[in-house]
C-alpha cells in the first residue's frame, strides 16, 4: 500500500508550513469531509473547526454545488474573458456581486485568489492615479499583523515577519501603520475611543510624513483574522476614514475571511462601519468548492481605464483562468444558497451560542483574552494573565494547543499563541457546544503540559 505520509514528505513543497518540523512529523492526510466533519486517511473523524482556511461556509460535500460543477462542466469546461469574449455565469455573477456591494458597485474584476485579487488592488490604484493624472499616488499602507496574502506585492502588505524574511519584501511603496489590538496594544487607562483617536493621528502623521500626494490607498481587513482574530476598537474606523477622506486616499477593504456572512452581516463593512472605496473577496464567495476572487469597484474607478486602454491597446492584466466558468456558476450558486437557506439569518441565531462558549474560554488560566464576533474568535495564550505575559514563541505553546484540540478531533488553527476557530456556517448549537467542549479539553491538556515545562508565571 502506498505510503502517503513518506511520499508527501519526499515530494510536497507545503505553502505556509514550517519546513523544518516538515521534516520530522507525518502531514494529516485527509481523505474525505460531509456536513463540518472531514475525515483523515486512517479513518479519524474531526470537526472542521476552521472551515478550511475560513472558508468552507457550507461544509463539505454539499451536493447542490457539486450538481452545479458537474452540469457547468459538461455545458462549457472553459473560456476566457480576455479579448471582449465572455460566458453567462461570469456575467450573472459580476451582477450579483455588484448588486450586493455596500456601496454603489459597477464592475467586477476575476481572479483566482484573495492574494491575486489584492494585488489587482493595488495596479488598479496605481493605472487609476496615472489615469486621472496623480502619477506620485502610488503609496498603499496597510497595518502591522495584517494579512493581505503572499504574492510579491501582497506579502509586501500583509504586516507579519515571517512573510517578509527572506522574501526580501515589502516594497519600497509600502508603509505598515499600528495594528489595532486594544489588548496588547492600549496605554494604561486609554479607553478604546481614546485608543482609537491615537491610531487615527499617528496615520495621519504617517501621511503627512510621507506627503499626501504620494499615498494612493489604505487596504484593511474588517477584522484581522492571520493577525488573530483582532477587532477593531469603538470609533476605530470612524476616525480612520476621516484621515482617509481628509487626504483623498481610497480605502480597499479586504474581505477575503469577513464577506458573506461571517461576521453576521453580508460584509464586515456593515458590522463595524467602514465605506469602502473597493471590496476584495474570495474563500466564502464559492464556499471554497472552486477558485475564485473578485475586485469589486465602483465606476468613478473603472471609467478613467477605458481611454489610457485605448491608447496602448488593451488593459494589461488579467488571468486565464480570470471568471472561469466553472469557478463563476459555482459561486453564484453559493451566494444564491446562503439567501435560499437563509443562512446569515442562521449566523445570527448561532452567534450568541458560540460567542458565550468563546468569552467563557476567557477564564481558563492560559487564556488571557477570548475574542471574536458572529462566527469567529481566537484564545490568546499568555504565561501570565495578570501582566498579560507573552510565552516564549521557541516553545510553541500555541501550537501545542492546536495539537491536543487535533488529537481530541477538533481542527483549530495557532497563530503564534492566539489558537482560531471559524466553523462552517452549517454548524448547530448542539455542534457549537461540542466545538468548544473539546477545545477546552485542548487548552486543559495544554495547560498541564506548560505547568510541567515550568512555563506558566506565577506557579
Amino acid at each position: 500500500m502506498t505510503n502517503l505520509a513518506t511520499l508527501d514528505r519526499t515530494h510536497v513543497f507545503h505553502p505556509n508550513t514550517n519546513l523544518a518540523a516538515m521534516q520530522h512529523a507525518d502531514p494529516l492526510v485527509l481523505s474525505r469531509g460531509e456536513g463540518i466533519h472531514i475525515w483523515d486517511n486512517h479513518g479519524k473523524r474531526y470537526i472542521e473547526g476552521m472551515g478550511g482556511l475560513w472558508c468552507t461556509t457550507l461544509g463539505y460535500g454539499d451536493e447542490e454545488l457539486a450538481q452545479t460543477a458537474r452540469e457547468q462542466t459538461k455545458k462549457l469546461s472553459f473560456t476566457h474573458l480576455f479579448a471582449g469574449k465572455s460566458h453567462e455565469p461570469g456575467i450573472l455573477l459580476a451582477e450579483k456581486l455588484a448588486a450586493m456591494a455596500p456601496f454603489d458597485a459597477s464592475r467586477v474584476f476575476y481572479g483566482n485568489s484573495g492574494s491575486d485579487a489584492n494585488d489587482t488592488q493595488i495596479k488598479l490604484v496605481w493605472y487609476y492615479h496615472n489615469a486621472i493624472g496623480k502619477p506620485k499616488k502610488k503609496k498603499i499602507i496597510a497595518r502591522q499583523k495584517a494579512y493581505h496574502g503572499t504574492t510579491l506585492a501582497t506579502a509586501g502588505l500583509t504586516g507579519l515577519p515571517p512573510f517578509h524574511k527572506h522574501f526580501d519584501v515589502p516594497f519600497d511603496f509600502i508603509r505598515h501603520t499600528d495594528c489595532p489590538h486594544f489588548y496588547r496594544f492600549a496605554e494604561p487607562g486609554e479607553t478604546e475611543e481614546q485608543y482609537s483617536t491615537r491610531l487615527a493621528g499617528n496615520l495621519e502623521k504617517l501621511i503627512l510624513d510621507e506627503d499626501p500626494e504620494t499615498v494612493g490607498a489604505f487596504i484593511a481587513e474588517p477584522l484581522m483574522g492571520v493577525g488573530g482574530v483582532l477587532l477593531p476598537p469603538e470609533g476605530y474606523f470612524r476616525k480612520i476614514q476621516a484621515v482617509l477622506e481628509k487626504y483623498d486616499i481610497l480605502l480597499i477593504d479586504d474581505e477575503v475571511i469577513c464577506g458573506f456572512g461571517r461576521t453576521g452581516n453580508p460584509w464586515g463593512a456593515q458590522t463595524f462601519n467602514m465605506r469602502p472605496t473597493s471590496i476584495t473577496v474570495a474563500k466564502a464567495l464559492s464556499s471554497a468548492y472552486l477558485p475564485i476572487s473578485a475586485v469589486i469597484l465602483p465606476e468613478f474607478l473603472y471609467e478613467p481605464m477605458v481611454a489610457p486602454s485605448g491608447e496602448v491597446g488593451l488593459f494589461g492584466h488579467g488571468f486565464t483562468y480570470s471568471g472561469h466558468p466553472v469557478s463563476a456558476a459555482v459561486a453564484l450558486r453559493t451566494l444564491e444558497i446562503y439567501e435560499e437557506r437563509k443562512l446569515y439569518d442562521h449566523v445570527r441565531a448561532v452567534t450568541p451560542r458560540f460567542q458565550t462558549r468563546l468569552a467563557a474560554l476567557g477564564e481558563h488560566p492560559l487564556v488571557g483574552e477570548a475574542r471574536g464576533i458572529g462566527l469567529v474568535g481566537a484564545v490568546e495564550l499568555v504565561a501570565n494573565k495578570a501582566s498579560k505575559t507573552s510565552f516564549d514563541p521557541k516553545h510553541g505553546v500555541g501550537a501545542k494547543c492546536m495539537g491536543s484540540c487535533q488529537d481530541n478531533g477538533l481542527i483549530v488553527r495557532a497563530i503564534g499563541d492566539a489558537v482560531a476557530v471559524c466553523p462552517p456556517y452549517i454548524v448547530t448549537e448542539e455542534q457549537v457546544d461540542e466545538i468548544f467542549d473539546l477545545f477546552e479539553r485542548g487548552l486543559d491538556e495544554t495547560l498541564a503540559w506548560a505547568g510541567k515545562e515550568g512555563l506558566i508565571q506565577g506557579q
